[in-house]
């Protein structure tokens, strides 16, 4: 826990003190529109960014995964021949493999580039899962990589972060002008601040529930992929095994949108969960097979 706190903070700090030094550069001022628009991308871009150039540091460093260099025994080397033979299918470089400690069946998959990308699997996954069912969660995270998931996230995380840092001061501004009776002349009040700082919490909320909307349906479409890789049986029953085994998952918040397996919610928590329940992805993939006979 200390480290992923650790993390998250040290990443933070680096993009504040990045930004600020860009827009010294550049000369912004945020008052002025123009100097928002741009204050507000470097903002809202620059830590969805630079999470994603390090994502793969982070994801080693948060979960302790130990990364397959040479394989120690026969399971390490079936996850090596797996995964290389998944990524030639999908038309990728061969990603790192990865085991991480963790009670949950899971499995994740990240990287800044689909050809230097990270597959980590957990150790409750070997021990809970036969081989079929192993090889289609690998070929879902494969297709994670495959369809560029984690770069597309990113920029939508960003564009999310740029709108409501733009959203959140303009209309600030105007209820701020309404409050002090429009005298514009005397700048924005202290009260400014903490309706700015109030609506960016509303609008971040609002942001989410879009991010995960967007997260969700990607999962169908990874689901898909790791059909066409490893075969349509192999990953409903490996969802199956899921539904079977669920377990809150142990993630950090940085990789937790490209596990196999997500929270799960009720109610409004629903349109803040990064995968759709089990239950739909099983009927989307039946329904697929049935299509298709």
């Amino acid at each position: 826990m200390f480290t992923r706190v650790a993390l998250f903070l040290a990443t933070n700090f680096a993009v504040l003190i990045l930004a600020g030094i860009v827009m010294r550069v550049l000369g912004v001022h945020p008052q002025q529109m123009s100097g928002l628009l741009v204050m507000a991308a470097i903002f809202g871009f620059g830590g969805s960014l630079i999470s994603l150039l390090s994502s793969k540091w982070m994801a080693k460093r948060a979960t302790g995964a130990h990364v397959i260099a040479q394989p120690r025994n026969e399971a390490e080397q079936w996850l090596l021949l797996t995964v290389q033979r998944q990524a030639q299918a999908a038309g990728i470089g061969m990603p790192e493999v990865a085991i991480y400690d963790a009670p949950e069946i899971n499995a994740f998959a990240t990287g800044a580039n689909r050809n230097n990308a990270l597959v980590a699997v957990s150790t409750g996954l070997l021990r809970g899962m036969n081989r079929d069912e192993a090889e289609a969660v690998l070929a879902h995270e494969v297709s994670h990589v495959a369809n560029g998931d984690m770069v597309t996230m990113a920029l939508l995380q960003g564009v999310l972060n740029t709108f409501v840092i733009v959203l959140a001061r303009v209309v600030g501004g105007v209820i701020d002008s309404y409050l002090s009776g429009n005298r514009e002349s005397r700048g924005p009040g202290i009260a400014y601040f903490f309706i700015v700082m109030a609506l960016e919490v509303v609008f971040g909320l609002f942001a989410t529930m879009i991010a995960m909307w967007f997260s969700r349906r990607r999962e169908f479409r990874a689901d898909a992929g790791g059909a066409s890789l490893a075969g349509r049986h192999k990953m409903i029953a490996a969802l199956e095994r899921l539904g079977a085994q669920q377990r809150p998952s142990t993630l950090p918040a940085q990789v937790e949108a490209f596990g196999i397996a997500g929270g799960i919610g009720q109610g409004l928590k629903k349109l803040f969960l990064s995968h759709p329940p089990l239950e739909q992805r099983i009927a989307a993939l039946r329904q697929a097979q049935a299509t298709m006979v």
